[in-house]
């Protein structure tokens, strides 16, 4: 079964065409404002030859949508439905599922969503300590993101091994202009950095990871700051970009090497946040078989993957310099004596779409 996976960014439309997993085409558009360029993806269906079903990338599927989800009327209206927990990214994913679907014609498709993976999440990990009314009211509780991302890495990871998954307690950190760490024991997510919104957790691109909720009820009350400001700030202008002035990881470094202390904060912070959440999870697992680096900064940025394993040897992370430094997806980059086996892998969210949508179409 030849499979068009569709993966919406936040400023681009990923399409890939899959044949099992042999990659047969693939291309990256701009994609903005909610908008899909139309012609270019029409173009790129025509020369990719027979699809016979379609996987979306939907970033959100609430407490409903647990599992990768055949799309049908009925189905799509909830989706829409759900756009107020994820607004920046539910209506893109939404507006490339129409675009397609338009194209494509009569093929089966399939939600694969970002949230699903998470929803293995004990209470204890996943419940805001709020009152009852307004849990019972509203579904406040942590859903996680980048579910794609860690289901992939986990599996992947075990096939590296050649251990079972099931066997397995991995640590996936997911490192790109947004990121999140996850726990997964047994093949499944226990415990994960981001929470209701991808705004928790983790220092990233723009966003500011987890923030007080008290410095922000003092800035709307003493500050005068509006909700809308607030979300805005939090957002686009805060993470990397607030503390440095860029929100690209490698110009920090940079300015970092070239002496710039506001650089060598926002490393330096980036660092603390991600170490502590790597322990954290380690902690949830009870502790750790497999560390996994992947994501954009994940993947390439080898500072940050020996930064961060120089102050975790107490897990028994251990990095060899060389191997680290020269490394290339997907490899393995621990020392020989480490009990942690420590692997850079390939970010492949195209190929847990397909793996999904077989799944949901038997």
């Amino acid at each position: 079964m030849r499979v068009l996976a569709v993966n919406a960014g936040s400023s681009s439309l990923k399409l890939s065409v899959l044949d099992g997993e042999r990659l047969d085409a693939a291309t990256n558009l701009h994609a903005g404002d909610d908008r899909v360029d139309q012609s270019a993806v029409r173009d790129f269906v025509a020369s990719a030859g027979e699809i016979d079903a379609v996987g979306h990338r939907i970033v959100h599927g609430g407490t409903d949508y647990v599992a990768p989800t055949v799309i049908d009327r009925d189905v799509r209206q909830r989706l829409e439905a759900l756009s107020d927990l994820a607004p920046l990214h539910q209506p893109k994913s939404l507006a490339a599922l129409d675009t397609v679907s338009a194209i494509v014609g009569p093929v089966p498709a399939v939600a694969c969503f970002d949230t699903a993976f998470h929803s293995t999440i004990p209470p204890a990990a996943h419940t805001y300590a709020l009152p009852a009314e307004w849990r019972r009211r509203w579904p406040l509780r942590r859903f996680g993101f980048h579910g794609l991302s860690h289901a992939y890495a986990a599996r992947r990871a075990a096939a590296m091994v050649g251990q079972p998954v099931e066997s397995l307690r991995i640590v996936s950190c997911h490192l790109g202009a947004g990121a999140s760490v996850t726990a997964i024991r047994h093949g499944v997510s226990v415990d994960t950095t981001m929470g209701f919104t991808p705004l928790e957790g983790l220092v990233m691109a723009t966003r500011s990871g987890s923030v007080d909720p008290g410095l922000l009820l003092w800035l709307e009350e003493h500050a005068g700051i509006a909700p809308a400001e607030l979300a805005s700030a939090l957002e686009h202008r805060s993470g990397l970009l607030g503390l440095a002035g860029n929100g690209d990881l490698r110009a920090v470094l940079h300015a970092q090497a070239g002496g710039d202390p506001a650089a060598t904060l926002a490393v330096e912070v980036y660092l603390h946040r991600l170490r502590a959440a790597i322990a954290a999870m380690t902690t949830a697992l009870e502790g750790l078989d497999i560390l996994v680096f992947t994501g954009g900064v994940g993947e390439h940025a080898a500072a940050i993957r020996q930064q961060t394993a120089d102050a975790l040897g107490f897990l028994g992370i251990s990095v060899d310099a060389d191997r680290n430094t020269t490394a290339k997806p997907d490899c393995e980059i621990q020392l020989g004596d480490a009990s942690v086996a420590t692997l850079v892998i390939e970010s492949r969210e195209d190929l847990q779409i397909s793996a999904e949508v077989h799944q949901a179409l038997g």
